[in-house]
């Protein structure tokens, strides 16, 4: 499934990236084709100056992230006419509160995670279940760029190109059965390589839970991302393995998972359970319900200072309402919020 239909989300490759770059990944991908795995890696990605990745390289990447990127499909899905977040933003401002709690605590945390080996559980309401390592959770599934819009609920915004591959090709492969109403995500819960599971940090009961409806979970724009810039996923991104929902707030995407289980009930998600007054299952992107302490019709998108403010409307459903609203019909938004 690639979506490449040009709806109002969506924009061609050259109004992503200059002209240059553009023709730069295709001369580099015909490279692969020959059989240069390091060009395999979008053109624009590899152009960019290596200061730009200072203190997120992880060392080489796993053999199997490598062994799947000359048959990655980029550029699967994109945003129209807006430019792709510097790396240096992307990997060094985050929320990932098993590392702590400031922006900058995962970057200069996270590097220790020992990401191999890693393994997923898929149980629950499922036909097939099992445990498996993450190689060959990954191996059926071929790898998809999808550059995609991310808005906070604390009001700032990024626009993140990943790597990954549909939700929902998972799902069909583990078999839900006909019970099969939600799925559950949980984090990794491991207070000795992360220090924010053992911090004073006390309103999060761990392991990290989210939660999605079956058929959210089932939309295409839904992905498992393992990369993102043409690399594999650094840690304080939530490697080795996160989930992506574009038209939902950020903390709907759990990181570094370790289960994912299909459920009749709907899971109490974390901040649901912390703050269920501010933080709803549902934390679909909708400028027209305010957080209760700020409004969400704004946004902040990154890069952006005091004095080069870089300010700019929130979209509902965060740009994909044409895909995603028929998800949403007959409900009322400000209480399935």
């Amino acid at each position: 499934m690639i979506i490449k239909s040009f709806k109002p989300s969506d924009c061609r490759e050259s109004e992503v990236t200059d002209e240059s770059a553009y023709l730069s990944r295709r001369r580099l991908l015909g490279a692969a084709a020959a059989g240069g795995l390091a060009a395999a890696v979008p053109g624009w990605a590899r152009a960019e100056d290596a200061s730009r990745y200072d203190g997120v390289e992880q060392g080489q990447p796993p053999a199997w992230f490598s062994s799947k990127l000359p048959s990655t499909k980029w550029q699967a899905a994109t945003v129209k006419g807006e430019s792709i977040t510097p790396w240096r933003d992307a990997t060094h401002y985050n929320n990932f509160y098993e590392f702590g709690t400031d922006k900058g605590d995962p970057a200069q945390n996270a590097g220790a995670l020992k990401t191999e080996p890693w393994s997923v559980v898929v149980d629950g309401e499922v036909g097939k279940p099992g445990k498996y390592a993450l190689e060959d959770f990954i191996k059926p599934y071929q790898l998809q760029e999808r550059i995609y819009r991310l808005r906070c609920v604390e009001a700032w915004s990024m626009v993140i190109p990943w790597l990954g591959f549909p939700l929902s090709d998972l799902l069909k492969q583990v078999e839900p059965t006909s019970k099969a109403r939600y799925v559950r995500f949980e984090t990794l819960l491991d207070p000795q390589q992360m220090p924010g599971q053992r911090s004073s940090f006390a309103l999060i009961d761990w392991p990290y839970v989210e939660g999605l409806r079956l058929d959210e979970a089932m939309h295409p724009l839904a992905i498992l991302a393992v990369g993102m810039y043409g690399r594999e996923l650094p840690n304080q991104n939530g490697a080795p393995l996160r989930l992506i929902v574009p038209w939902k707030y950020g903390f709907k995407g759990v990181k570094s998972i370790v289960r994912i289980s299909l459920v009749e009930k709907q899971p109490e998600t974390t901040w649901q359970r912390i703050a269920p007054g501010e933080y709803g299952f549902f934390a679909n992107v909708n400028p027209n319900v305010d957080h209760p302490r700020w409004s969400q019709a704004r946004e902040r998108r990154l890069p952006s200072s005091l004095f080069s403010p870089n300010v700019r409307q929130t979209l509902m459903f965060n740009g994909y309402a044409d895909e995603v609203a028929s998800l949403y019909s007959g409900m009322d938004l400000r209480v399935n919020y």
